[in-house]
């Protein structure tokens, strides 16, 4: 996949992404302080569906953003390579 587009993401765009990064990553180690502590196993799963919906909802975030800007230029641009791209990388999120 080519990372080398033409479009540069807003500062705004990057803090917001880093920051539901920085909060699902705070999940993450709490769900492996809880696993070390033998806490419940419930309790783990509960936190661990919390980390999957952070990330997810980075995801939806990362998504939209591309396309409301990285795609719209591209297809200005005449570059339809990057739908294709888009479309691949849709396939492997969703997994």
């Amino acid at each position: 996949m080519d990372n080398n587009h033409k479009h540069h993401h807003s500062e705004e765009h990057r803090r917001e992404v880093s920051n539901r990064l920085a909060r699902a990553i705070g999940h993450l180690q709490k769900v492996k302080k809880m696993v070390e502590d033998d806490e419940d196993c419930s309790e783990v799963l509960v936190q661990l569906a919390a980390v999957k919906s952070a990330i997810n909802n980075t995801g939806k975030v990362i998504l939209k953003d591309h396309m409301n800007h990285c795609i719209v230029h591209a297809v200005e641009d005449g570059d339809t390579e990057m739908l294709s791209e888009l479309s691949d990388a849709i396939d492997k999120f969703i997994k």
